[in-house]
């Protein structure tokens, strides 16, 4: 998954045109997108969607709300079918523990609605190991707007205050064997050349996709999260030239040593 574009629950025009565009996943957006009074409006457009549209439902996520509103979420769109729920403000387990309690009332057969945490404070990022072990945590995605308003961070142009951060969201998905983590929204939409650098830093990092917040945005970050036909070859040469030793000493191309961790990268390349 490469990309995922945020479209405001209270849109209901913009989703079968979101859908159409080159996004990895559409993720409808329930919580900061839609103003208070519009919260049970968007919630009903939005399973009702769920449940007309014709897609494969790993498309499809919903960024649900925190607190009661966020339980009403929960209900609405685990009952809908949705794939995957982004829990908004999500800063400890037990908050983990409250959402699966809900979605297995709710959803139509066990264990098939999977969470994204959606880390945005302080406490969030130190929690971000015990969060990422809990079972029903498939993915981490980093808020940083909320971040830097709680921390008080105000990041340069190459962000590197955020390194340190953003190093502990990918280390501690690694660590609870879920998927590399979801790299965080770019708001500012008229450089395109920043979003591009940005997003190939943030692959060096080890994020494996970003959130996008306009379709623009889109076809850039799938580009930077698309690996090149010759690097693919690449990997699969290495990994079949592995596979056929069987256990026996194995040089690449080039007469250097092939050992366990090249052909693990290898692997994780071609799975991804």
């Amino acid at each position: 998954m490469r990309s995922a574009l945020y479209v405001p629950g209270n849109r209901p025009e913009l989703f079968d045109k979101a859908l159409a565009g080159p996004a990895d996943v559409l993720l409808l957006d329930l919580e900061d997108a839609v103003p208070l009074p519009d919260k049970a409006a968007a919630r009903r457009e939005v399973t009702a969607w769920l449940r007309a549209t014709n897609v494969a439902p790993q498309r499809i996520w919903v960024r649900v709300n925190s607190g009661e509103l966020g339980a009403e979420d929960l209900r609405a769109v685990a009952a809908a079918g949705v794939s995957t729920v982004c829990l908004a403000k999500t800063e400890s387990p037990e908050q983990i523990r409250a959402a699966d309690a809900l979605l297995r009332a709710h959803e139509p057969r066990p264990d098939s609605v999977a969470v994204c945490a959606l880390l945005e404070s302080a406490a969030a990022v130190l929690a971000a190991r015990e969060i990422a072990a809990v079972p029903r945590v498939r993915r981490l995605q980093l808020g940083e707007a909320d971040l830097r308003a709680d921390t008080g961070i105000d990041p340069g142009p190459d962000d590197l205050e955020l390194l340190a951060i953003r190093t502990g969201i990918v280390l501690a998905s690694a660590a609870a064997g879920i998927a590399p983590p979801l790299a965080p929204v770019r708001t500012d939409l008229a450089d395109p050349e920043a979003l591009r650098a940005t997003t190939k830093a943030l692959a060096r990092m080890g994020f494996r996709g970003r959130a996008c917040v306009h379709p623009a945005q889109v076809p850039i970050v799938n580009d930077v999260f698309t690996p090149s036909p010759a690097r693919l070859a690449a990997a699969r040469a290495l990994v079949a030239r592995f596979d056929n030793a069987q256990g026996a000493p194995v040089l690449d191309e080039r007469g250097r040593m092939i050992d366990l961790a090249v052909v693990r990268a290898a692997r994780r390349l071609l799975e991804d």
